[in-house]
């Protein structure tokens, strides 16, 4: 009797930590046939660096697609950007997949992004000014946010292929929108070309025009073709999308995204389909924390900034600065109790404990002089707990151990010492042949 093995890729940071490169891995050290996206939208940036130099930055495409045969299936929990997929369909294309969509399942029930989504999303950013939450401007909380007020009006991947439906609902959508922002006063000639766009009754039918190329190429699943899709025998692997610490309810509001990252998001998706099947859970983690975008960050260093490249991540754009970090206990011991029962690690940028002096922050020393090593986690969704949390950090001094992290031996030591957890595979460089088994990181 055949079996399905289903693993899940959990990012124990603020992002970046590396998920795409261990799924590129594991779907050929395992052979996967399905990469499942199960939460987040068309924001992920999960890079793959082949050894003959290509490259590419998943975003809804699975990041095992450069493995001849391996289906991605977008499921219902994703936000969907229908002419970004076409875009990046064509990137790939150019690097050496030409099948991307033949191999895409689309659950019908995705939410869908539109112009509308990411004009508001881009809007309601410019004007928090300095209070900014962090967005990458692609409108993916703008479509959760829409979708949480009017849900009759909700578009779905389904309706794309009942014409009048949803320009019924992209009708409605922008003209709740126009009204909300009628009196903003752009400061941005960028602000005012977002203002064209609410304002803009033909761009419905353009964009309906240019998604037909999804439609065609794949088509609305359903709910019964998403699941015997996974339950073919075999590995499916779940990619996630951001980091726990920027969970929607479990991140440090307000500077999270509109998504669910636990382990009991993967399963709900199994549920979902109708499985029952244990998952393995595997934590994703970097050698030193990053952050990109407003937030905080209380192990920030000028000094990493200069010494760690980051070619993939830049300054520049909607999100704002790529900030280096010291390996943190505290964040960490956080989002492994935010995460859910892990069943091991997967640690990336091993190689940067040769080019950085990595120090292990062991606590915090907050405003009031309180020494802290661990930050509580609320029993129940609160925003308001996650808001004062937010506030601890922004203010707290971290403590050090006096020596510096050695290596990636003593690294990997540490946090298993930590996590209780075993560090799987460790990666020192981008692509899949820098990975190494835990016997080879020890």
């Amino acid at each position: 009797m055949t079996s399905t093995r289903y693993v899940s890729l959990l990012g124990l940071g603020f992002g970046d930590c590396g998920k795409g490169r261990f799924t590129d891995f594991l779907c050929g050290a395992w052979g996967a046939h399905t990469v499942v996206r199960f939460n987040g939208g068309a924001q992920a940036g999960h890079n793959v660096v082949l050894a003959d130099g290509r490259h590419h930055t998943f975003s809804q495409f699975g990041a095992g697609s450069f493995h001849a045969g391996v289906a991605t299936v977008l499921a219902s929990p994703v936000v969907v950007h229908p002419t970004a997929l076409r875009v990046e369909a064509e990137v790939l294309q150019r690097a050496g997949v030409p099948d991307a969509f033949a191999r895409l399942f689309v659950d019908a029930r995705c939410r869908v992004t539109t112009p509308f989504h990411q004009a508001a999303g881009r809007l309601r950013e410019w004007a928090r000014g300095a209070a900014a939450h962090g967005s990458c401007g692609v409108g993916v909380g703008e479509t959760v946010r829409q979708a949480l007020a009017a849900p009759e009006t909700t578009l779905r991947y389904g309706d794309l292929a009942h014409p009048t439906r949803t320009l019924d609902k992209l009708e409605a959508l922008r003209l709740a929108l126009h009204r909300e922002f009628a009196n903003v006063v752009p400061s941005l000639a960028e602000a005012a070309q977002e203002l064209s766009v609410l304002a803009d009754a033909s761009l419905a039918q353009c964009w309906l025009d240019a998604v037909q190329p999804c439609l065609r190429q794949s088509p609305p699943a359903s709910a019964d073709t998403i699941g015997e899709r996974l339950a073919r025998a075999g590995t499916v692997l779940y990619e996630g999308a951001q980091g726990v610490l920027v969970d929607g309810w479990r991140g440090f509001h307000p500077h999270t995204t509109w998504t669910t990252v636990p382990t009991a998001a993967v399963e709900a998706v199994l549920h979902d389909a109708g499985i029952a099947a244990p998952v393995q859970h595997l934590g994703v983690l970097r050698s030193h924390l990053t952050r990109h975008g407003a937030g905080p960050l209380p192990t920030h260093d000028r000094a990493l900034d200069a010494q760690l490249a980051e070619p993939h991540n830049v300054d520049d754009g909607w999100q704002g600065a790529f900030r280096r970090g010291h390996p943190d206990a505290v964040l960490l011991r956080y989002a492994l109790a935010a995460a859910g029962p892990l069943d091991g690690l997967l640690a990336s940028h091993l190689d940067a404990l040769a080019h950085a002096d990595l120090r292990w922050c062991t606590g915090y020393r907050d405003a009031d002089g309180h020494t802290l090593s661990s930050l509580p986690l609320s029993d129940a969704p609160d925003l308001d707990h996650q808001h004062a949390l937010t506030h601890l950090l922004e203010g707290a001094q971290p403590l050090y151990d006096p020596h510096p992290v050695a290596n990636a031996p003593e690294w990997v030591r540490r946090v298993e010492a930590l996590s209780g957890l075993p560090v799987r595979f460790g990666a020192f460089g981008p692509v899949r042949e820098a990975v190494r088994a835990r016997n080879l990181l020890l």
